[in-house]
């Protein structure tokens, strides 16, 4: 017993190392939600793209080639390799860590995003189209006014779920020297010469972040199908 409580002194204790995994988790939810909110716009942008409308006599849009051509490119290579591509690549003059890699997480969730919203349109009755056509409104703004709203309540479950999924997935920002909770955990093994407290400490933190907001979003989805029956 002794023994574990020397190993979680040294982990989290010695030095106020507690700091570290604070400043780490923040980094990593930093990098979150700028990534989740770039991952939105893009996926609304290239889910409209891939539902445009093609020209007379061709199967598809050039928007739509455009979007499928993204979609499969980022989903089709590793997150991590993108990342290095963006840091390495695309901004190898830039310092700013966290804009370079919550713009790679963000390009990398919009191909995600775009199918999930995607889906919620294509969800609901094609006869709201022709509905809102027909009292005269135009394509966009029957989209806008009465079928975005109903692909809403779709979509926003998935989303959630995606930004989970994105919260674990920074922890490869280690690749371009980010101290997110991932690294600091390394970093405080290294420095301790034990790993498993400083790992199981940041999987802990990890799981009840994940916990909460799984919890929150369940309790969403319980309101939304509520709303629903109301």
């Amino acid at each position: 017993m002794n023994d574990v409580y020397t190993k979680f002194y040294n982990a989290f204790i010695v030095k106020e190392r507690w700091k570290l995994y604070l400043s780490g988790l923040g980094i990593t939810l930093e990098i979150a939600v700028f990534a989740g909110i770039i991952g939105i716009i893009i996926g609304c942008v290239v889910a409209l793209m891939k539902l445009s409308e093609p020209r007379k006599g061709h199967k598809h849009s050039w928007m739509w080639y455009v979007a499928t051509v993204y979609v499969d490119i980022i989903r089709g290579t590793p997150s991590v390799l993108q990342l290095l591509i963006m840091w390495f690549i695309v901004f190898s003059s830039s310092k700013n860590g966290i804009l370079v890699a919550s713009l790679s997480f963000g390009i990398n969730s919009g191909a995600y995003v775009s199918e999930i919203i995607r889906g919620g349109i294509l969800a609901v009755d094609k006869g709201q189209m022709e509905a809102g056509r027909s009292l005269g409104l135009s394509k966009a703004q029957t989209m806008k006014e009465i079928v975005l709203p109903q692909a809403f309540k779709h979509v926003l479950p998935p989303i959630g779920n995606e930004f989970i999924t994105l919260i674990k997935e920074t922890a490869i920002v280690g690749y371009v020297s980010l101290s997110d909770l991932t690294r600091v955990a390394n970093q405080i093994s290294s420095r301790t010469y034990e790993a498993f407290m400083p790992l199981i400490g940041a999987a802990v933190i990890y799981f009840i972040l994940i916990k909460i907001l799984t919890l929150l979003l369940s309790a969403f989805e319980r309101w939304l199908r509520r709303s629903d029956i109301r």
